[in-house]
């Protein structure tokens, strides 16, 4: 791994704004090493005005292979993309980009499939349940698309920036698969309850989900990775929740971007 690399290493970025709290690079890079490839994963701390510049350089290295794309540039980082999967496309964003053959980016977005499977994995199946999902932004609206697509009956969506979210609600409503609607921080009535935003990093924040209306009984999530367990989650555990934090998401994310960057 990093003991062994060469001016032959493949490099592979992943960028954000902050980025120090990320800690894909080391767990991407293990699995580049796993998957028998001479590769490594770079932290890129790159902000919102300076990413196209950013880009434009990193797009002249030709040992630079992918960039693996984190808060809060999945939208941006869409845009820059020449083109994209269909699932990128819908959602107009994406967390993962391979090149082209002639040298431009080709994007995916995996947050939504990695949250769902992980779901699965602790035992929650969201076909024909109610979910509550708070936050409408590149990882909530990938989440939100992997739902509806899941096979859940109702999908409640909040956020505060009330254009983003009703923006998301009518593009999936247009799919016909599910009761799409806007939703508040209350997840009484519902089944699953996810926190797909930035808030429980900080010690100051507040819960993004009221635990009033928390449930044994309910699933409850967070993207979170740092802290590793959240104050929604200790406090959705006191209550006797079945939960996930964001290193249960990380993990099947990373073999679904490692795999797309690969070209698996």
């Amino acid at each position: 791994m990093l003991d062994n690399y060469s001016g032959a290493t493949r490099v592979h970025f992943i960028v954000g704004d902050p980025i120090a709290q990320v800690k894909s690079p080391f767990g991407v890079t293990q699995a580049f090493e796993q998957a028998g490839r001479d590769a490594i994963c770079v932290p890129a701390h790159v902000r919102t005005a300076e990413l196209r510049q950013w880009l434009d350089g990193v797009s002249k290295s030709h040992n630079v292979d992918g960039i693996i794309v984190t808060v809060p540039h999945k939208f941006d980082c869409y845009a820059l993309c020449a083109s994209a999967s269909p699932r990128a496309e819908f959602l107009k964003t994406v967390n993962t980009m391979r090149r082209n053959a002639d040298g431009s980016w080709y994007g995916d977005m995996f947050d939504g499939l990695g949250y769902v499977e992980a779901m699965r994995a602790k035992g929650c199946q969201p076909e024909g349940k109610k979910a509550l999902l708070v936050g409408a932004g590149g990882a909530g609206s990938a989440i939100a698309h992997a739902l509806v697509m899941a096979g859940v009956s109702e999908l409640a969506i909040h956020d505060p920036d009330l254009t983003r979210r009703d923006t998301l609600i009518q593009r999936l409503a247009s799919l016909n698969q599910a009761h799409v609607r806007a939703g508040s921080a209350d997840p009484t009535g519902m089944d699953i309850a996810l926190n797909a935003t930035p808030i429980g990093m900080k010690a100051s924040d507040p819960t993004p989900i009221d635990l009033n209306g928390i449930h044994a009984g309910m699933f409850v999530g967070c993207v979170i990775t740092a802290p590793a367990v959240p104050p929604l989650i200790e406090a959705a555990r006191a209550k006797g929740c079945a939960t996930m934090t964001g290193a249960d998401m990380f993990a099947r994310v990373r073999d679904l971007m490692v795999n797309f960057l690969i070209g698996n």
